[in-house]
């Protein structure tokens, strides 16, 4: 099969398993059957598509012009590569532990929800392999609207308030500040193509690069940079899995996996640091890394800590860019897998918690460790790789990150990443200290019977291990993270 065929095929097989699910709505175990027969196609696709770009092909598609100067156009790149080897990987092991999840807890429109979910990850493939601006906002915007009966799945008043919230600050950023930037770029630059070494240099001023990267950068809303973060918190309604699809999977690596790209195929990264007209970033992203994560050591509630807890991460991915060194932008792509598996992880716990005992505030999970050992073992996996601590693969990105910015002397990014570093250990071992050294409290005691439904252990058992094996053999992100940097 040719490399343009396999392209296409990787967009379009999570659409056709969208309609067979639809199809197969009449029998439970069909539709489940169909979700990971889906899945694991894609899989199959996605690495046919790697083992060529890593020899060094660059497949791409045919341009679909609908009108002129727009086009329809998918190319693989290394980065875009590696979202979509993240994205077809977590979506089966998703899948596994939606099965556990959306039975265990009796959850009702299970079949619209596995649509949605084909329909999210379709979009996402897309987002990864767009050949120009103009294909990645079109699949942009697909996967806010496909991810929005997701949100509002409970359809409770609270469900419906949070996705509310959701739709108008995502759409909102993208039609007010992103689709202005893309016509903007088109303008000046006379094409929409993603370019290595970008395709604005020489063709505007300081001034107006700087307010071009400022549409960009906030209007990219899935990023989630300060002060357009509020979707992702109040988006925590939604089922465990949905918020494993939404900071892990597919929504917020859509937005920082967007800004890396603009950044090194739109600017360029070395014609944005000579001209000195991205320096703003890193404070931004830097304040967003610091602020967030003290918001997140006043969280009691699980869910929302680990939502405060994605908002900082992904400012590192943003300031891994900003900081515009080829070994910080290699960070920046590494922290973006290493994310990826880490935080599922993490809510993969948190669901486990919630399906085997109803509990959802840290405060009431005293010694849970003793009768969910499991599950918190996984926990522990996931956040000492937030805080960045070997042999886990939170800790490759950071220093990537800390070597960019050292080479250089930018020493705000090491200041952050440092304190940063030290916030996440304040608001992820007291929950582990709790957990595994604390006798069990009343509720515990209560509620606390055993581990979840076996699906649900299977698949945080296996992004927990991925935690720890991408730390241990890195060798095709950093491939493809190094070939992003053009190492």
């Amino acid at each position: 099969m040719s490399g343009e065929a396999l392209v296409i095929l990787a967009v379009a097989l999570p659409f056709a398993g969208a309609v067979l699910i639809w199809l197969t709505d009449w029998n439970a175990n069909l539709r489940e059957a169909m979700t990971l027969a889906t899945a694991g196609a894609l899989i199959w696709v996605v690495l046919k598509v790697l083992d060529l770009v890593l020899t060094g092909a660059a497949p791409a598609t045919g341009a679909l012009e609908i009108v002129p100067g727009l086009s329809l156009a998918l190319a693989v790149e290394p980065l875009g590569m590696l979202f979509a080897c993240i994205a077809s990987a977590l979506w089966i092991v998703n899948s596994i532990y939606s099965i556990g999840y959306m039975r265990g807890n009796k959850e009702p429109r299970q079949t619209i929800f596995y649509v949605c979910f084909a329909l999210a990850i379709a979009s996402t493939i897309g987002i990864a392999f767009s050949a120009n601006l103009f294909t990645l906002f079109l699949f942009y915007e697909i996967l806010t609207l496909t991810t929005y009966p997701l949100v509002t799945h409970k359809a409770n008043p609270e469900a419906v308030a949070g996705g509310r919230t959701y739709l108008i600050m995502l759409l909102g950023t993208s039609t007010v500040l992103f689709l202005p930037a893309i016509v903007l770029t088109a303008f000046i630059a006379g094409t929409l193509d993603f370019t290595p070494g970008g395709i604005l240099e020489g063709k505007a001023d300081g001034p107006v690069i700087a307010v071009l990267l400022a549409l960009f950068m906030f209007g990219i809303g899935k990023a989630a940079l300060m002060p357009f973060h509020r979707w992702l918190p109040a988006a925590m309604v939604a089922p465990t899995p949905v918020s494993a699809l939404l900071h892990a999977v597919a929504v917020v690596k859509a937005g920082v996996f967007s800004v890396v790209k603009v950044i090194v195929y739109i600017f360029g990264v070395d014609a944005l640091a000579s001209s000195g007209n991205g320096d703003w970033l890193v404070w931004v992203a830097g304040f967003t890394i610091i602020a967030a994560s003290v918001v997140a050591l006043r969280q009691d509630n699980l869910k929302a800590r680990l939502a405060y807890s994605t908002v900082s991460q992904l400012a590192y991915v943003v300031l891994g860019v900003a900081i515009l060194t080829p070994l910080s932008v290699i960070g920046a792509a590494m922290h973006i897998a290493a994310h990826a598996v880490s935080k599922i992880t993490l809510f993969f716990a948190a669901g486990s918690i919630y399906t085997a005992t109803n509990l959802t505030e840290i405060s009431q999970l005293n010694g849970i460790g003793r009768r969910m050992p499991w599950t918190m073992a996984a926990f522990a996996i996931g956040a000492l790789s937030m805080i960045g601590l070997p042999p886990t693969a939170g800790f490759l990105g950071k220093w990537f990150m800390l070597s960019g910015a050292m080479e250089t002397g930018q020493w705000l990014p090491v200041a952050v990443i440092i304190t940063s570093t030290l916030l996440n250990a304040g608001y992820f071992l007291p929950i582990l200290v709790q957990a595994f050294f604390c006798e069990p409290g009343e509720e515990v005691k209560a509620h606390a019977k055993g581990e979840a439904p076996f699906p649900i252990l299977f698949a945080l058992t296996a992004t927990a291990a991925a935690t720890i094996a991408l730390f241990l053999f890195p060798q095709v992100p950093l491939a493809l993270s190094r070939m992003l940097a053009g190492l």
